[in-house]
């Protein structure tokens, strides 16, 4: 592991280990070296996918062959699926997702295997299977049965069309599949770097991305864009926007979506989700939450010198593609998955357990007393 650069809370600053995945330099975020505004715009998930796992975008052969795997691989086990039947209808989302993946372990028929091959072969099933796994427990928990996935779909048209029993149109397919681009990977995000540390343990890939699943669930982490369009509901309307901020600023609330810890000039992520947020609007024939997103961020910047993160544009992006709002985080699973399965590619492939020390604060020396002397 390479020493930090300095300690201090959050692990703020310290350069916790190596990777050739993902870089976040002078505000510019890119996988593999290639800048997310050229793979937001001109990529598609799945060669994202493939960059990610290989560390080079793949040739037209290269491309179809991973299209084929993924194509063939996205069915559930018949043993999971019915297992997620016998799920209480009220359990939380994430929980769900984090079980169930745990449990295709059990069933994958290379579970034990924790060789190179073997975890190229699990992440493909974990990423071809997450997002029928998702849109079959939406239905499920509703009292109604899964939509299997359709043969030659993408991952972002597939996931959809599962959701809703229906086709989405060109453009619709295109947002979410942008969505997932954006999200594919983010260096070392709590998510990512706990399924690093599980990795560095030699367990298996299951175990180190059910850990991932259950860090993203964190607030912390996981679902600020359904507190965003959470906000844009309340409000109502574009008139009452700067009325309802002015208001919710003298009660000292935090207004989720803005800032971020690693960016000081905003998210390049976000400029990329503002469009497509106005684009899917006029599809659809009203902007309305676009325009008050606009206007949200206008007032936001103004008033405390904050800039949009990649969870503000997304929750507009979401809710005119009609997602409900608890499948949000679980469509951040979908989307890390790929860079969560590479980090874990990346870290056996030149392993060290990762231990770091604490800074202790405690009582410096103390001895046993007896209890009767407490």
């Amino acid at each position: 592991m390479v020493a930090g650069s300095k300690s201090g809370e959050g692990l703020e600053d310290v350069v916790a280990a190596t990777s050739s995945i993902c870089s976040i330099e002078d505000g510019v975020l890119r996988y593999r070296g290639i800048d997310i505004h050229e793979l937001a715009t001109s990529a598609n998930f799945h060669e994202v996918v493939y960059l990610l796992w290989n560390g080079s975008l793949p040739n037209k052969a290269e491309l179809q062959a991973l299209n084929q795997t993924l194509d063939q691989n996205m069915e559930l086990p018949d043993a999971v699926l019915k297992h997620l039947k016998t799920f209480p209808k009220t359990a939380n989302f994430m929980d769900v997702l984090r079980t169930a993946v745990s449990m295709m372990g059990c069933y994958d028929p290379q579970t034990a295997d924790n060789s190179m091959d073997a975890n190229k072969a699990k992440s493909i099933r974990l990423m071809a299977q997450t997002p029928t796994l998702i849109a079959a427990w939406e239905h499920i928990r509703n009292h109604k049965e899964p939509i299997h996935p359709k043969k030659g779909l993408s991952i972002a048209a597939n996931f959809l069309y599962m959701l809703r029993g229906k086709e989405a149109s060109a453009l619709e397919v295109r947002a979410f599949d942008q969505a997932l681009v954006l999200h594919a990977d983010h260096e070392f995000n709590a998510s990512t770097f706990c399924a690093r540390v599980t990795a560095s343990t030699l367990t298996d890939m299951h175990s180190a991305i059910t850990s991932a699943i259950g860090t993203l669930k964190g607030p912390l982490h996981g679902g600020a864009n359904q507190k965003v369009m959470e906000t844009l509901l309340t409000i109502g309307d574009v008139a009452k926007v700067d009325k309802w901020l002015d208001d919710a600023f003298a009660r000292k609330e935090r207004i989720m979506g803005f800032g971020h810890r690693v960016y000081k000039d905003g998210d390049p992520r976000a400029v990329e989700l503002r469009k497509m947020s106005e684009l899917l609007g006029k599809e659809k024939g009203s902007t309305k939450w676009y325009d008050m997103s606009v206007l949200v961020e206008k007032y936001v910047k103004d008033k405390k010198s904050l800039l949009p993160n990649v969870d503000f544009y997304s929750a507009s992006v979401y809710y005119t593609l009609e997602i409900p709002f608890d499948v949000y985080t679980p469509i951040f699973a979908i989307s890390r998955m790929s860079g969560w399965t590479a980090h874990v590619m990346e870290q056996l492939g030149n392993n060290r357990l990762i231990r770091p020390r604490a800074d202790y604060t405690g009582v410096k020396e103390a001895h046993y007393v007896p209890i009767e002397k407490r």
